[in-house]
C-alpha cells in the first residue's frame, strides 16, 4: 500500500509539472505563452526545444506511472474472479405490526392490539 501511495504522490508531482510546462509554452494564438524577454538567460527557440522537450518526457512518464499505479491497484486489491450470477435466495418477510409505519412511533407491545389511533400512545 505504502508503494501505491508513492505512486500517486509522484504521479500527482509530475501532473503539476506538466501542467506547467504546457502553461509556460508559446501558444499559436498568443494565449497563455508565458515567455519574458528574448535576450533572455535562455533565447527563445533555445526555451521552446527545452519546453518541448520537457513535455514530451514528462507526458512518457505520466503515461508510465499510470499503467505502474493501475498494475500496483490490481495486485493490491486482488484479482477475485467476479460472479455473473445471481442470488437467488428471498429473504423473509417481516411482520407489518412489528415495525411502526413513524420511525419515531412506540412500537406496539407483544398480546396488546394495535390501534388506527394515530393520537394513542403520543407523549406531549
Amino acid at each position: 500500500m505504502s508503494l501505491f501511495l508513492f505512486l500517486t504522490v509522484v504521479q500527482t508531482l509530475v501532473a503539476a509539472g506538466l501542467v506547467g510546462v504546457i502553461l509556460m509554452q508559446r501558444s499559436e494564438g498568443g494565449g497563455l505563452g508565458i515567455g519574458g524577454s528574448p535576450g533572455g538567460l535562455m533565447g527563445a527557440r533555445g526555451a521552446a526545444d527545452f519546453l518541448t522537450r520537457s513535455t514530451r518526457w514528462l507526458a512518457i512518464l505520466f503515461v508510465g506511472l499510470s499503467i505502474a499505479l493501475a498494475a500496483v491497484a490490481v495486485e493490491t486489491t486482488g484479482g477475485e474472479e467476479i460472479s455473473s450470477t445471481l442470488e437467488r435466495t428471498v429473504a423473509p418477510a417481516t411482520d407489518p405490526l412489528a415495525m411502526p409505519a413513524d420511525p419515531l412511533a412506540p412500537a406496539p407491545v407483544q398480546g396488546e392490539p394495535a390501534s388506527d389511533d394515530p393520537l394513542v400512545g403520543a407523549t406531549e
